[in-house]
């Protein structure tokens, strides 16, 4: 199959149409000169070279994969030339301040440029995922010493970083973490220990490597409140190594084009970040940063995966669709802008009297069901980097507290929500093919397989649910949520879905309510329903992001197909929720609504 395009115009209608990124932007001083004129243009280049520089290395990133030898890793041809490339065009500082050489753009278009990244070629992106949150770790947590050496390089791109948490014994519990800090009298530190799952640990794209590694002092206690954050180089300023060595790379079922490394630190000197003891609190930054970015991963996996299935679904006949009209086997499909190479071996098999596979009604079920979830998850993951902006530059205090909690309720729900339907509505695009899907040759099976592990890494989809639930929603009786969904009613317009979508939310508030009771005398009970309670959540959001796309669906270069993925959603997304509220239900005590 093709390269995988960018939707520039889905995604200028949901940021212009949809949510009228500018305007909201518009309250925010810092980006007064962040216009649509600017956004568009910025829109446009990011598509041809993700299109253009970025795809096309994603079947060679698959098929060969990153290379380790004797503690290096050379990674597939073509990364380190578009790499460095793609951070002295300076896309990696797009959202970073202006002092610390980036760009000062808002958030909502890192989000697009990583969405399409991570569609294009998602081995390729694991290698600048992290730098943003590197960058908030370091210039929120880091000394001026560490800042005024490190920053920029990270701001910019020009050095990759990596978040070393992981140790073979140690994977969501991170206070058993065991790699050890010695403090030195210089006011360094010698760390030693190993971590594994590391992405990006070692390779060749850039100059130098910056590691963030939780450890713990000698007098640490144990736990999470004993582990202390560090900065450890490959290369120090003097050109030295560091003692960090790679060991191996993981033979893994996808993302072959990124290394997933383990790095054995042997006395490898660093510096501490942030305060002794605070190291969570410092990596939390970088790891919620993260987490917004796998939900994009999502997001962008699932676009790929679409993509793919509707251009077969346009060029390949197969048996006569119920009510069809009779058709030529030579008719062709509508031009698709990813047609499959093996079209003609498609067409000369089809016989007289078949359909495009289109025409079914079970295919289009399918493609409009998973095209429902790409443009609902898209506004509910680009109004969240929007939010975050608020939360950081709008003049008004308490706008900028909503915006906060905003983010905080809806980042757990993107990471797990997104990444679910990456891996099984991926599946489901593979399906259109039928047993052409299963062939390596069609490239559908690779978003596949890439897909599956965005739902265990940065948390996992699990965790996420426990977070939302028991450190979120419950730790104020459920108001911060319910605050939430009062506020996106007024949004919720008077389109079909509407009416629906504000059932939703009421039956939530209510549920949410019960469960907060509930949970007060059972501790154990949150734990129970915690992912039916996020995928309750998830699905009325997505409603509130369909009812948004329903009502700017006549502004839209095509109002029919954005109205085809909102009935989709009505219809085959929204049913969920009932199913959802009533698993938790039956867990209560008392029945709820």
């Amino acid at each position: 199959m093709n390269a995988y395009q960018v939707p520039v115009d889905a995604l200028n209608h949901i940021l212009f149409n949809v949510l009228q990124a500018p305007r909201q932007l518009a309250a925010l001083p810092a980006f007064a000169e962040a216009d649509e004129a600017l956004m568009r243009q910025l829109l446009d280049e990011m598509g041809k070279l993700v299109s253009g520089r970025i795809a096309p290395l994603n079947r060679v990133g698959d098929e060969l994969g990153a290379q380790w030898h004797g503690g290096a890793v050379t990674m597939p041809p073509g990364f380190r030339d578009a790499y460095q490339a793609f951070w002295q065009a300076g896309w990696p500082a797009l959202s970073a301040a202006p002092e610390d050489g980036g760009q000062g753009l808002p958030a909502v278009l890192d989000a697009a440029l990583y969405e399409s990244l991570s569609a294009a070629n998602h081995g390729w992106t694991m290698a600048p995922g992290l730098l943003h949150g590197a960058y908030e770790c370091l210039k929120h947590h880091g000394s001026e010493a560490l800042k005024s050496q490190y920053l920029q390089k990270i701001a910019t791109g020009e050095w990759l970083a990596t978040m070393c948490l992981t140790e073979p014994h140690a994977g969501s519990d991170l206070g058993l973490c065991a790699t050890r800090a010695l403090p030195q009298a210089d006011g360094t530190y010698l760390l030693n220990g190993t971590k594994i799952f590391i992405s990006g640990g070692e390779h060749d794209l850039t100059d130098n490597i910056v590691h963030l590694v939780l450890a713990r002092l000698p007098d640490a206690p144990p736990g999470p409140k004993g582990l202390s954050l560090f900065l450890v180089p490959k290369f120090y300023a003097d050109g030295s190594r560091s003692a960090v060595v790679c060991e191996r790379i993981e033979e893994k079922m996808g993302l072959h084009g990124s290394p997933t490394c383990v790095m054995r630190f042997d006395d490898a000197r660093g510096w501490i970040v942030g305060a002794p003891g605070k190291g969570l609190n410092a990596m939390f930054v970088m790891m919620n940063a993260a987490r917004l970015h796998v939900a994009l991963q999502g997001i962008g996996l699932l676009s790929a995966a679409w993509q793919k299935a509707d251009a077969y679904a346009h060029e390949r006949k197969q048996m006569r669709a119920p009510g069809a009209k009779e058709t030529s086997p030579s008719g062709d499909g509508p031009p698709r802008a990813a047609s499959a190479p093996r079209g003609q071996r498609s067409r000369a098999a089809a016989s007289v009297g078949a359909s495009f596979i289109i025409e079914h009604p079970a295919m289009q079920r399918t493609l409009n069901t998973q095209r429902a979830w790409l443009d609902a998850s898209r506004v509910l993951a680009y109004q969240t980097a929007l939010e975050l902006d608020i939360a950081k530059h709008h003049p008004d205090p308490a706008r900028r507290q909503q915006a906060e909690r905003w983010c905080a309720l809806t980042t757990p729900v993107l990471k797990s929500a997104c990444t679910h339907q990456a891996f099984h509505g991926g599946s489901d695009c593979l399906q259109v093919f039928g047993g052409h899907g299963y062939v390596r040759e069609w490239g559908i099976e690779q978003h596949v397989r890439d897909a599956r592990v965005a739902m265990i890494y940065e948390g996992t989809n699990e965790i996420q649910a426990i977070d939302l639930l028991v450190r979120k929603v419950l730790a104020d009786g459920g108001a911060g949520l319910c605050a939430l969904l009062d506020h996106a009613c007024a949004d919720l317009g008077s389109g079909a879905l509407a009416a629906p979508v504000s059932a939703c939310f009421d039956r939530l508030q209510a549920l949410t309510r019960a469960l907060a009771g509930a949970c007060a005398h059972d501790a154990t009970l949150a734990y129970w329903v915690a992912d039916d309670y996020l995928r309750a959540v998830a699905i009325a959001l997505l409603g509130w992001a369909g009812a948004r796309l329903e009502a700017a669906a006549d502004a839209a270069p095509e109002p029919q197909r954005w109205r085809a993925a909102t009935q989709a959603l009505g219809r085959w997304v929204l049913p969920e929720f009932d199913m959802r509220c009533a698993i938790i239900s039956q867990r209560l005590p008392v029945a709820a609504p």
